[in-house]
């Protein structure tokens, strides 16, 4: 038998997590720090989901900023969702790519006029302008009261005298260098002193006050964008990769296809160093197939989704917990698994973890935030304050990414709608959201008598009866989760 006994026909309901002695002194100390796919790790096993009233620009930042990670939706043109991937990889860095630098040999005059307009406390000096070579630094206070006429090169600190850090510097060994020197930017240089970035101690600070953000190596946001598997998408992905997704999802209804085998194929073979997750499987054959494709995580969940009414017209689905555990064995470890769906309360979140998946990926839970697309309205019945939520092949969401003027031929011309449109309420920011989430994740880790997540995770998938109390009975449900 394939798959235990345990898991069949059962979703989070039917769990509970059973308790360990416990190690750690409190529960902050506990490690959340999860596989998202083959070269991506985050703090914070949360992932946004890629639907156009969950994940945008705002969400994805709020997201990347916390620990967490997600993808911004493709309802919407090519040029936009690129523009919104540039915008997150632009929020933040404790590396300047692209630092203001000047002519040695250019008057003083004018260094002040650039530092005055650009609002910066001083300049790289080049060799000459546009050669890129390091000669110096120019801050604001070598600039003399008079003799403006004279030039930068008389005033700036040579190169001979900088302390100078080469290119892929890590945030850490930045600080360090840059206590020791007491300086407040330290230049990035290659092997040839060509000027290739800027650290600031303003960076390092505003990167320091986000500890658990999921950054790049030159400290940028990670950020993930969606494309589809067929007409425009490898436009659509090359505008992206681009703009500089550090991950790219490809995501259908239904994930194990020959539709998706093309897809992954035309992708690779153009864009082979990009991370690519794949999704949405709900079996072990489905997880498999798109793991021999070279996804590089697979996302799991066919119709569990407060959104989704496949199960209902369809009648097709698995349940989630089932999925999860038929995607964890049919990977093999390969690569991660991504929970898609179904998650209503934070518990179910280490269950979904503990059961073989790698990450979970939320949609009603953080859809009424502030940072969720969309406007705040008063739902008139309830006097209550309401976002709206809905699965991305409802209706509106169908009419949303085509033509207006003709809406009945549209619905007509497009597959059968399988997401419906709904209210959620409005709930302030995400950022709580993901604090309760991660300290109900560190709790858990805290009953289960380790130290980190990955650890729990490892040993539960391998022993799940030593973790899990499944089918709970109708009095241990009532028990357990009415309240």
């Amino acid at each position: 038998m394939w798959m235990e006994e345990f898991f069949k026909s059962v979703t989070f309901e039917d769990f509970l997590i059973r308790p360990h002695h416990g190690m750690l002194d409190s529960r902050k100390d506990a490690n959340l720090t999860m596989q998202f796919s083959r070269r991506i790790s985050i703090k914070t096993p949360i992932v946004g989901a890629n639907m156009d009233t969950v994940t945008g620009e705002n969400m994805m930042k709020a997201l990347s900023l916390n620990g967490c990670f997600g993808f911004i939706h493709r309802n919407c043109s090519i040029e936009k969702e690129a523009r919104q991937v540039a915008a997150v990889k632009r929020q933040q860095s404790f590396i300047v790519a692209n630092p203001l630098a000047v002519g040695k040999n250019m008057p003083i005059k004018e260094a002040k006029r650039i530092v005055k307009i650009e609002k910066v406390s001083g300049l790289l000096v080049e060799e000459s302008p546009g050669s890129g070579i390091l000669a110096g630094i120019l801050s604001r206070r070598d600039f003399p009261r008079d003799n403006d006429e004279k030039l930068v090169s008389e005033f700036m600190t040579p190169f001979d005298r900088l302390v100078t850090a080469k290119e892929g510097v890590s945030l850490e060994e930045a600080e360090r260098v840059m206590y020791e020197i007491r300086k407040e930017k330290l230049p990035i240089i290659d092997e040839n002193g060509k000027i290739r970035g800027l650290v600031t101690m303003k960076d390092l600070e505003k990167s320091k006050h986000f500890p658990y953000s999921s950054i790049d190596s030159r400290g940028r946001l990670l950020v993930g964008a969606t494309i589809g598997a067929t007409g425009d998408f490898m436009e659509r992905a090359a505008a992206i990769i681009e703009a500089e997704a550090d991950c790219v999802l490809i995501d259908i209804a239904h994930g194990d296809s020959e539709v998706m085998r093309k897809a992954v194929e035309s992708f690779k073979a153009k864009f082979p160093n990009t991370e690519l997750v794949c999704g949405n499987v709900g079996t072990r054959d489905g997880a498999r197939f798109l793991a021999d494709l070279g996804a590089d995580a697979v996302k799991v969940g066919i119709g569990p989704g407060h959104g989704c009414r496949t199960r209902i017209e369809t009648g097709v689905g698995v349940p989630q917990m089932q999925a999860i555990r038929e995607a964890y064995l049919g990977v093999d470890g390969r690569v991660p698994i991504i929970a898609d769906g179904g998650i209503e309360d934070d518990g179910e979140i280490a269950k979904a973890i503990f059961c073989g998946a790698d990450t979970v990926m939320l949609g009603s839970m953080i859809a009424g935030t502030d940072e969720s697309p969309g406007v705040i309205s008063i739902n008139p019945a309830t006097k209550k304050q309401v976002k709206k939520y809905r699965g991305m092949t409802s209706p509106d969401a169908v009419l949303d990414r085509n033509d207006w003027e003709n809406p009945s031929e549209i619905l007509e011309s497009s597959p059968a709608q399988e997401g419906q449109p709904l209210e959620i309420d409005y709930v302030g920011s995400v950022v709580p959201i993901i604090k309760r989430i991660r300290e109900h994740l560190q709790s858990t880790v805290s009953y289960t008598g380790q130290r980190t997540l990955s650890l729990v995770h490892k040993l539960a998938v391998a022993s799940p009866y030593d973790y899990f109390i499944n089918k709970l009975t109708e009095a241990a449900q009532k028990e357990s989760f009415d309240r």
